[in-house]
């Protein structure tokens, strides 16, 4: 769908919008200042309309940095009434991956924190995939080239890499050496009219002005003294990042860009283009890294920090979110099992420090415990676990089971609530340790006999107890009347007692207690599994 200029209106404003399509969207924020022990920073108040993005590249699927970046721009849209966009920065065809745009959305909204607009949603302001923005892109490079402050580049990519070895060689960092900015007028016309292939470059200035960092404070990189002129427009028609996303967050009317500090360094170039252009720059802040625990880089090659990957392993969306903003700052408290609206309420941007993010996953675990807990205390969330739960089990065990009730509500609710606390995720009840929950255990009646010679007093005893107690059992009662059972036996000591119960209820040798065991298959299944056990031996 093209994309074209026009004159937008918004309010006293005249302001230059792409029309696909543009809605009158509000004026620019403005921040006041923090207190004075955040000097040198900007901004705990906000006031005006609050518009963030999230702006990856589908040339991968989303990870946990991406999540974390994702995470502070939709908590400080929310704190502020704004709005969260999804941008996907697609201009990079040859590095696409198949699949990677639709994940990144189903992702976000997996987490819990869905866009406002998105290429999935749509908007005001859309598309929200620059693959679709192109005219727009070229419109403004081409304005650049008008102003005098962008140029045809005719420059080989034979040369350029020779520039780059040369560099190398010397030492260097390799840099573009603006050759094409001082062709004449005559010449670019010459070539263009001989069809030579070009790109569209931007000509740095020297003497950038400093910009006021939300996390960073005052920053300045004087870009025209370490770099060449930037490509802005490629041969392919497809602009770079750094057109792109000013061009886009011009365009959309975003207020704050909330990114990682590793685009620090290229934020004057970007104010730069903002000047050139005429347009006001967005208010920036560049978020610390997200690192290991020991200080090393996420490796995204190792595959276990994509969302993805945590999703399969049962890990819930609150708890990756928690230990996320756990580890680094922004936040009035730092406690384990706070929910998104915990997490909105408590973030405070003049807490955002400069030091980088530890992340220790090998704690994952223990906030995911307590976030399931929460889970199976609230009504409405548990009812979603055991939607959950069901088919896992049917998936799992659909040809092994043997009662239907496993699959009832009111049952896996009641399994849920025994363990709370003890397990860290859904996934684990699907293991060998708890496959006696689903389908019934064997066992043989040699390993009977090594335990005790009184399984038929034992057996009869237990099935008296459920008779005693009803319907309703209790762990308890069940642990106090269990305990009687030694009163009865002559050669069987309790130890081997409870061995023999755990026998023939799980086929395990070890797991949860006997009394929690038993109240968790309930009346009917314990009389079906020691009645098996009375049979065997009978038939033996």
């Amino acid at each position: 769908m093209s994309v074209c200029l026009k004159t937008c209106f918004v309010g006293s404003r005249v302001l230059q919008r792409g029309c696909q399509p543009v809605a009158a969207v509000p004026n620019r924020r403005a921040l006041l200042p923090f207190s004075s022990a955040a000097a040198g920073r900007c901004c705990s108040t906000v006031q005006g309309e609050v518009r963030v993005r999230f702006a990856p590249s589908p040339t991968g699927f989303l990870h946990l940095g991406g999540l974390r970046t994702a995470l502070y721009n939709y908590i400080f849209a929310k704190k502020y009434g704004g709005t969260f966009i999804l941008r996907l920065e697609d201009t990079d065809q040859s590095r696409l991956v198949p699949g990677a745009a639709e994940s990144i959305e189903d992702m976000l909204e997996w987490a819990g924190i869905p866009p406002d607009e998105s290429p999935r949603r749509g908007g005001p302001v859309g598309p929200y995939m620059q693959s679709q923005r192109l005219e727009l892109y070229n419109q403004v490079a081409q304005e650049l080239v008008e102003r005098g402050h962008g140029y045809y580049c005719f420059c080989s990519t034979q040369r350029l890499e020779l520039l780059k070895r040369e560099a190398l060689r010397a030492g260097q960092t390799p840099r573009y050496d603006n050759r094409c900015r001082h062709l004449k007028a005559e010449q670019v016309q010459e070539k263009l009219a001989q069809g030579a292939p070009h790109v569209i470059r931007f000509r740095l200035e020297a003497g950038v002005k400093p910009f006021q960092d939300l996390i960073f404070g005052l920053n300045r990189h004087d870009v025209a003294q370490v770099e060449g002129d930037p490509v802005v427009m490629k041969a392919d028609g497809f602009p770079t990042y750094h057109l792109a996303n000013i061009v886009d967050d011009h365009y959309m009317n975003i207020s704050h860009v909330l990114r990682g500090s590793e685009w620090l360094i290229s934020t004057s170039k970007h104010l730069l283009m903002y000047q050139a252009l005429g347009w006001k720059p967005p208010t920036f802040g560049h978020l610390p890294l997200l690192l290991n625990k020991d200080g090393s880089k996420l490796s995204k090659r190792q595959g276990d920090i994509f969302i993805e990957s945590f999703l399969r392993e049962g890990v819930l969306p609150e708890a990756l979110l928690d230990i996320t903003t756990n580890c680094g700052s922004g936040f009035t408290t730092n406690r384990v099992g706070r929910g998104l609206e915990e997490l909105i309420s408590e973030f405070n941007p003049s807490k955002i420090t400069t030091h980088s993010a530890l992340l220790d996953l090998e704690k994952l675990p223990e906030f995911n415990r307590i976030h399931l807990q929460q889970r199976i205390d609230d009504e409405q969330k548990c009812h979603m676990l055991i939607k959950d739960l069901q088919q896992q089990i049917q998936q799992l065990y659909a040809a092994d089971i043997q009662d239907q009730e496993v699959l009832e509500e009111d049952y896996i609710r009641r399994v849920l609530r025994l363990r709370k606390g003890h397990i860290a995720s859904l996934k684990e009840l699907m293991g060998p340790t708890y496959s006696y929950l689903w389908v019934r255990p064997s066992f043989s009646i040699q390993q009977v006999a090594a335990l005790t010679t009184e399984a038929p007093l034992i057996a009869s005893f237990v099935l008296r107890l459920v008779e005693e107690q009803g319907e309703e059992l209790s762990v308890d009662r069940v642990s106090k009347d269990l305990k009687g059972l030694t009163k009865l036996t002559k050669a069987t000591k309790y130890r081997e007692v409870m061995k023999l119960l755990r026998l023939v209820l799980s086929g395990l040798q070890q797991g949860p207690s006997v009394a929690e065991m038993m109240v968790s298959l309930g009346p009917a299944e314990i009389r079906h599994r020691f009645q098996k056990l009375l049979l065997a031996l009978e038939t033996c």
